[in-house]
């Protein structure tokens, strides 16, 4: 049962991570275009590349499994930026609830099989 899990973490953890540097790949792609969409939300345009950085910085945290404190923050972190998004693409009202939403359930996925898997055996500092 463990392994399996472990594969089920891996492949939830594995899309959430593909999901957030294609993310990142597309802000950096067309960064003018983004900053006006967070504005269009009601952001702060200049939002942009920190929020980049943070999600690179939140993946490696994911992905490595040295710190559970930084791995449990990353996902906090993750969890509030996609409940963000899907807030601010619900108050301009345009029908781009698609990606905050899988985001959430790759985010809870991860979240829930790393409990499985890490925690429950303690391997993780």
């Amino acid at each position: 049962m463990e392994k399996k899990n472990k594969i089920i973490y891996w492949i939830f953890t594995g899309l959430l991570t593909a999901a957030m540097l294609t993310s990142v790949t597309r802000y950096l792609m067309d960064l003018e275009g983004f900053r006006n969409h967070f504005v269009n939300f009601g952001y702060n345009g200049r939002l942009v590349i920190p929020l980049a950085l943070a999600k690179i910085l939140g993946v490696g945290a994911i992905v490595s499994n040295k710190s559970r404190f930084l791995k449990e923050w990353a996902y906090a972190g993750f969890f509030f930026n996609f409940l963000l998004a899907l807030e601010a693409h619900i108050a301009v009202n345009d029908n781009h609830y698609f990606g905050p939403i899988i985001a959430l359930v790759l985010l809870a996925g991860s979240y829930i099989f790393y409990r499985k898997v890490y925690v429950a055996d303690q391997s993780v500092n």
